[in-house]
Order: C-alpha cells, then sequence, then structure tokens
C-alpha cells in the first residue's frame, strides 16, 4: 500500500517516543502489502485493526496504547492516516468521520 502523510507519524513519535519502534514497524508493514478488501486486512492485523465503514480502519499501536486511524483506497492501493493519538485521545474522536491528521497552516 503507498501509505501517504508519513510526517503525521513522524510528528507523532515525536513527542511519544515510545510509540517510534511500534509505528515504524506498522509503516513498513503496510507499506509491503497490497489488499484488495478489508478481509484481507483483517487477515493480517486479526484483532489489532477494526475495520469501520467507507473504507476507513482502527490499527491498536504498541499494545493498544495508541490508535491510528486510516481511510484505505484498497482499489487503488493506497492508505491515508487521518489521527493517530493516545487510547484517551482516539476516545474523544469520530474515527468515522475525522478528517484529518492535523492541519499545520500557516496564517
Amino acid at each position: 500500500m503507498n501509505v501517504y502523510n508519513k510526517s503525521s507519524v513522524i510528528e507523532f513519535y515525536k513527542k511519544h517516543g515510545d510509540a517510534k519502534v511500534p509505528l515504524e514497524v506498522w509503516y513498513e508493514d503496510v507499506e509491503s502489502k497490497q489488499w484488495k478488501n478489508p478481509n484481507q486486512l483483517k487477515r493480517d492485523y486479526g484483532r489489532t485493526v477494526s475495520i469501520l465503514k467507507d473504507g476507513r480502519a482502527v490499527f491498536d499501536i504498541k499494545g493498544n496504547d495508541y490508535r491510528l486511524v486510516a481511510a484505505i483506497n484498497y482499489e487503488d492501493g493506497w492508505l491515508f492516516i487521518k489521527f493517530i493519538g493516545t487510547h484517551g485521545q482516539y476516545d474523544r474522536i469520530d474515527a468515522n468521520t475525522i478528517n484529518l491528521y492535523k492541519s499545520k497552516r500557516k496564517k
């Protein structure tokens, strides 16, 4: 899969150093995959991923200390990170509607 916005991963683990290795392992693993449907994703990640509607998935990172929400286009082979956060932060969002991990627009 082509994973968009790796900068979100880097930005996150700069603040949460214990997430660096798990996120890098996740990123490299996902980049090596070519899922064609959610069943293939579930086959590879089992209980550490939740399949949501409209091509979204929630990955448990570092034993569920962190959550990563992604939009996946199985047909075109890409994944876009929508959110990375602590379990507590994840509990305060709606993973089905969150748009971007974090916007850094210059004013």
